[in-house]
């Protein structure tokens, strides 16, 4: 028998509270957090007596989907099921973030959510919070198409002399380059500059505490030699460390930050820079596989598939990746 249930934010969370109620059709719980049934899903699960599902193993139709978790530090995941009409429980405290965080809105996505969170729904709960509308290709067609149906109505008959149109396309244009702008500073100031708040604290606490010195001896004898980058490449592409490394590639781009200041430092050559990028790269994008797969409205059989081919095939482009890069390098900075 499905029950509803409750789930409220976390102590630095965003969002909510949100009310879930399963139903025959509607009643499977997906879960996009590197691979495996996380502990929130799976208690979802036992309290509504719906399904956890791995998104990285299996799939599921929109429809189907009662509640998504991700673990989200604010790229994509976070957007892509509110903007399906999906609930969307986020592991990490992060709030309207993202290139999609129009879509984030509080009757629909709640955040830093720990099991402590979850609890059965009473009545009056269920009935002031409804499961929200999830839109389908075909709605979208059609209303597109009655509204171009309806605009040539008003317009027929009307003809618009030069001037006029020309200043609906110069209208048009500049419209356009305003809302470009300001979307490229709402970028800017909600995900970028964080960012590289968090990433210079990073720095000056390994730089003061000396750990920067440990990290230097262990990556250097690695990164200053070719197989020793295709050791990390490797590493980095296994298929069950890839999906954890991948979120918001916050390790890639710290270890990044670290082998630049090595390189200027002249403790690893400059021509290893390169080969060392596509190195530490190799598990980007791996936590968004399934969720691409599932965007592209892909069937449920294809993302089960889909996405181990993906995380597999990185064994293999990463270390050519890296060979490559190396094979490019000779004599660049000679």
């Amino acid at each position: 028998m499905y029950k509803s249930i409750l789930i409220t934010k976390g102590k630095s969370g965003w969002g909510g509270p949100l009310t879930i109620t399963p139903t025959e059709k509607c009643h499977k719980i997906l879960c996009v957090t590197g691979g495996g049934i996380h502990p929130v899903a799976q208690k979802i699960a036992e309290m509504t007596g719906g399904e956890a599902v791995d998104g990285f193993s299996t799939g599921a139709p929109d429809d189907e989907v009662m509640v998504a978790v991700v673990d989200c530090g604010g790229t994509a995941r976070c957007g892509v099921y509110p903007k399906k009409g999906i609930f969307t429980v986020n592991l990490t405290p992060v709030g309207k973030s993202g290139p999609l965080a129009n879509f984030i809105t509080e009757d629909i996505y709640v955040s830093d959510v720990k099991e402590s969170c979850i609890q059965f729904a009473d009545e009056s709960a269920i009935n002031a919070n409804p499961a929200p509308t999830k839109k389908s290709p075909s709605d979208t067609a059609k209303t597109k198409a009655q509204a171009r149906a309806e605009l040539a109505a008003m317009n027929n008959g009307r003809k618009k002399n030069i001037v006029t149109r020309l200043g609906i396309g110069v209208g048009s244009v500049v419209n356009k380059f305003y809302q470009a702008g300001r979307e490229t500073i709402e970028m800017v100031m909600k995900n970028i500059l964080p960012f590289m708040a968090f990433v210079s604290m990073i720095l000056g606490i390994i730089s003061a505490s000396g750990i920067g010195n440990v990290i230097a001896h262990t990556l250097s004898p690695l990164a200053s030699t070719l197989p020793g980058m295709i050791g990390i490449s490797i590493v980095c592409a296994l298929p069950f460390i890839s999906p954890v490394l991948g979120p918001g590639a916050v390790i890639a781009q710290v270890v990044g930050s670290l082998l630049g200041v090595e390189i200027g430092l002249g403790h690893i050559p400059p021509q290893y820079a390169l080969p060392a990028l596509f190195a530490i790269n190799a598990q980007v994008g791996a936590d968004f596989v399934p969720v691409g797969l599932s965007l592209g409205e892909a069937e449920p059989e294809t993302i089960e598939l889909g996405v181990p081919a993906v995380l597999y095939s990185r064994l293999i482009t990463g270390p050519a990746a890296v060979i490559i890069a190396y094979l490019f390098s000779m004599g660049l900075y000679s």
